[in-house]
C-alpha cells in the first residue's frame, strides 16, 4: 500500500481519516488493541463511561481541530467546560496553578510563600541552574518547590528528577513576587490560565466515542489486535507478532519506538539511543464514592498518598458517580487492596530526559529521510494532549498530500 499507520490512537486515526477525506483510499492502519482510542479510550463501569487513559478532554483553543472533529462526533453532542481544578496543599485547597492562586490560602501561608518568592533566583539575579530540582528551586521559590512540584512532580514522572532536562520547564510563567504579592493583596488570580481553560466533554459517552466513530469511517482500512515485532527499514517493511508482514511506501508511526523488538538498516547509534528513551507508566482506578466537589479535578502532591491527581467524573460525565485516581506504577503497592476497577497504561507519559531532543531529533530526521515518519505523543516521543496530536497528523497529511 502507499501509507501504512502504526497506531488507532488519536494521531494514526486523524492522518487515516484526512486521506480519506482526499479521496485516498491506498492505506492501512495497524492497531494493536481490539478497539480504536489509544489512550483515549472509555469502557463503561459502573453504568457509566470510564476513560482508560487518565484525564483526556478536548481542549477548545485550536477551533480547526474541532471543526473537523466534530465533522465524526456533532459539536451538540459535547457538553462545554470551564475548567475547575484545585490543589491541596498543606490543608490548603486553591485553584490550579499554585502560582497564581497563593491568594486563596491561609494568610499565614500566603505570607510564608512570599517570603520563599521574594528570594527564588530567577527574582534576585543568580544564574539560572541546570539540573531540574534546582531549575525548579530558583524559578519558584523554595516554598513552592518543597510543598508542590517536587513531590507532584516525583509522584507524576519519576522518583529521578534530575534524570529531567529543564528545556521543557521554560513554558511555566514567570513568579514574579511583586505580581505574587499584588494578587495576595487585591484577592484575585494573575497571569494566563493554564491548558484546558475550557474543554468539551460527550454528553452522553466517554471520550473514546469520538476515536470509536472516526476507526469506523475507515473500517475497511483497519487491522485489530496486530502487534508490531519489527521494523525494516532497507524494505519499508513492518512483521508483526504473528508472522504478518506489512509493506508500504511510506510509513506513520504513532507506537513507541521501544516496542520494536528488531530494527533492521538503522544505524547502530541511533538504534542503541532509542533505549535511553524513557517514560512512565499510570494505573487509572475507580472508586464508587461521591465526592462534595464542584471541580473537574485535583492534584494532591502529598508523598503520603499513592495518587498524584483525582478525576471527579461525576461533575463532567453526566449521570455518572464517582472519580477515578491516577498512580504512578512506581508507587503501585502504597494503595489499599480492594476489588475496584483498574487499568494500568504501560505507556502513558514520555519523559523529557536530559538527551531526549537530541535523541528525537537524529531519529526522526533519519527515518523521514527512510519515509518512515514518527507522529503523535509517542511517534514523536512528546507529551501532547490529543488535540494537539490532531493538529500534527492534520498538517502531516496535508504537507504529504497537498491537493
Amino acid at each position: 500500500m502507499k501509507y501504512l499507520i502504526l497506531g488507532a490512537g488519536p494521531a494514526g486515526l486523524t492522518a487515516a481519516n484526512k486521506l480519506m477525506q482526499k479521496g485516498i483510499t491506498d492505506f492501512l492502519v495497524l492497531e494493536k488493541e481490539s478497539t480504536a482510542g489509544g489512550l483515549c479510550r472509555s469502557v463503561d463501569v459502573d453504568g457509566a463511561p470510564f476513560d482508560i487513559g487518565g484525564g483526556h478532554f478536548l481542549d477548545v483553543r485550536r477551533p480547526q481541530v474541532n471543526e473537523f472533529l466534530f465533522e465524526y462526533m456533532p459539536e451538540n453532542e459535547w457538553n462545554k467546560y470551564n475548567r475547575d481544578s484545585r490543589i491541596v496543599v498543606n490543608g490548603n485547597i486553591i485553584n490550579h496553578p499554585i502560582e497564581a492562586n497563593i491568594w486563596q490560602m491561609k494568610i499565614e501561608d500566603q505570607v510564608e510563600y512570599l517570603k520563599s518568592i521574594a528570594i527564588a533566583g530567577c527574582n534576585i539575579g543568580t544564574p539560572m541552574p541546570e539540573t531540574f530540582v534546582d531549575w525548579i528551586y530558583w524559578k519558584l521559590g523554595s516554598k513552592v518547590a518543597e510543598d508542590y512540584m517536587i513531590p507532584y512532580n516525583q509522584k507524576m514522572f519519576s522518583k529521578e528528577l534530575n534524570q529531567l532536562g529543564t528545556y521543557w520547564l521554560e513554558k511555566l510563567p514567570n513568579v514574579s513576587f511583586e505580581e505574587t504579592l499584588l494578587s495576595c493583596l487585591t484577592k484575585k488570580a494573575y497571569g494566563t490560565q493554564p491548558g484546558h481553560a475550557q474543554f468539551y466533554y460527550p454528553k452522553k459517552y466517554g471520550y473514546g466515542e469520538l476515536w470509536l466513530r472516526m476507526a469506523n469511517e475507515i473500517k475497511n482500512n483497519i487491522v485489530y489486535n496486530q502487534l508490531v515485532k519489527g521494523i525494516n527499514f532497507t524494505t519499508n517493511t513492518i512483521k508483526t507478532f504473528d508472522g504478518e508482514k506489512y509493506h508500504a511506501e511510506i510509513i506513520i508511526t504513532t507506537v513507541p519506538w521501544m516496542e520494536f523488538d528488531e530494527i533492521i538498516g538503522m544505524p547502530d547509534d541511533i538504534k542503541e539511543s532509542i533505549r535511553e528513551l524513557k517514560f512512565s507508566s499510570i494505573q487509572i482506578e475507580y472508586f464508587s464514592s461521591h465526592l462534595d466537589t464542584s471541580c473537574h479535578w485535583i492534584y494532591f502532591p502529598d508523598p503520603k498518598l499513592p495518587y498524584h491527581r483525582i478525576l471527579v467524573r461525576h461533575n463532567f460525565c453526566p449521570n455518572s458517580k464517582g472519580y477515578w485516581t491516577e498512580t504512578n506504577s512506581e508507587r503501585i503497592g502504597m494503595e489499599e487492596l480492594n476489588n475496584n476497577f483498574k487499568y494500568m497504561n504501560q505507556y502513558a507519559y514520555p519523559l523529557n530526559t536530559i538527551r531526549k531532543p537530541e535523541i528525537m531529533r537524529k531519529l526522526l530526521s533519519w527515518s523521514k529521510r527512510q519515509n518512515v515518519i514518527g507522529l503523535g505523543r509517542w511517534g514523536e516521543h512528546q507529551h501532547y494532549n490529543s488535540d494537539v496530536t490532531v493538529d500534527l497528523a492534520m498538517k502531516l497529511i496535508d504537507t504529504l498530500e497537498p491537493r
